[in-house]
């Protein structure tokens, strides 16, 4: 439940984050007769994304067990591919957001509402994509029979939206650079344990072989329906019976990915440690509420 919380919170808030600077830039310039053309642009973006997943859902339920694993297997390998260069792209690019959806609206105003409309739903509807897949590759990496992560992921869409309005308000101010570093570097960790279990699945769809080949097996020290084998399974997809190459390429991946992701230089500015956003909000906390204001990305 918490990774997929936390999916929820990270995914949710970029596109919070989005909105906020979208409506607040067109409130400070004085173009509110713009802000339908771009909630349109949102809502329509919501609705393809959860279509999206809902197609990803039952679509998969008409297969026959191999080619429902076949698929499960390799949404979760494009799923943890999206969602590892989503990570490294906010990461290097988050103190530029601003700057850059305020150019993309600034033109879409000029060509007109079917313009606005676009820019919104291009902005928002890719995180929406990227959610729901990833979602659904969690859930399915889960499969534990209950409804505990699809809680978690509205659980996170919740205090998302809920973080994105306050930042709207200027009630809060945080370090957006260090939040989305650690939750990045958490998200890497969730992406590890569900690109292990995708390959397992194409082991089982018979695509890949040593389905029967074994790393360990220590069922009998943490049995997957205990609470504490529950709660490893829904935090990191942990599985107490791995084959050998679902071990294999859970080192290969989330080893040097981490590396990588929190390395001092390379994936940052060219200057050593990530710098933060322009004008970034600092780690006082919250302060009292202002008028609205472009939040700090």
């Amino acid at each position: 439940m918490f990774s997929n919380y936390l999916i929820g919170l990270r995914e949710g808030l970029e596109a919070s984050l989005v909105v906020c600077i979208l409506i607040a830039y067109l409130v400070k310039t004085e173009r509110r007769d713009a802000l339908r053309p771009i909630w349109i642009g949102i809502a329509v973006a919501v609705l393809i994304a959860m279509g999206f997943g809902c197609a990803l859902e039952f679509g998969s339920q008409e297969l026959t067990f191999e080619a429902q694993e076949a698929l499960g297997g390799s949404l979760s390998v494009v799923a943890v591919g999206l969602v590892t260069w989503m990570v490294f792209w906010m990461r290097r690019t988050a103190r530029h957001l601003k700057t850059e959806l305020h150019g993309r609206l600034d033109a879409a105003l000029a060509m007109g509402t079917g313009a606005l409309v676009a820019t919104a739903f291009l902005a928002v509807g890719r995180e929406g994509l990227e959610t729901a897949l990833f979602v659904w590759a969690s859930v399915h990496a889960a499969s534990d029979g209950t409804p505990r992560p699809l809680i978690g992921v509205a659980l996170g869409l919740a205090t998302a939206v809920l973080l994105g309005w306050l930042f709207y308000r200027g009630a809060l101010r945080i370090n957006l650079a260090k939040f989305f570093t650690w939750t990045g570097g958490m998200l890497v960790v969730v992406a590890a344990g569900v690109l292990a279990y995708g390959f397992h699945d194409l082991q089982e769809a018979d695509w890949l072989p040593g389905l029967t080949n074994q790393a360990f097996d220590i069922s009998g020290t943490i049995p997957p329906d205990s609470w504490y084998g529950t709660l490893l399974k829904g935090v990191f997809n942990f599985q107490p019976d791995p084959t050998v190459l679902q071990v294999t390429v859970w080192l290969l991946y989330l080893v040097p990915t981490l590396a990588l992701f929190f390395a001092p230089v390379g994936f940052g500015s060219g200057k050593g440690k990530v710098k933060a956003p322009d004008d970034a909000p600092d780690d006082q906390g919250a302060r009292p509420a202002a008028a609205p204001q472009t939040p700090q990305a």
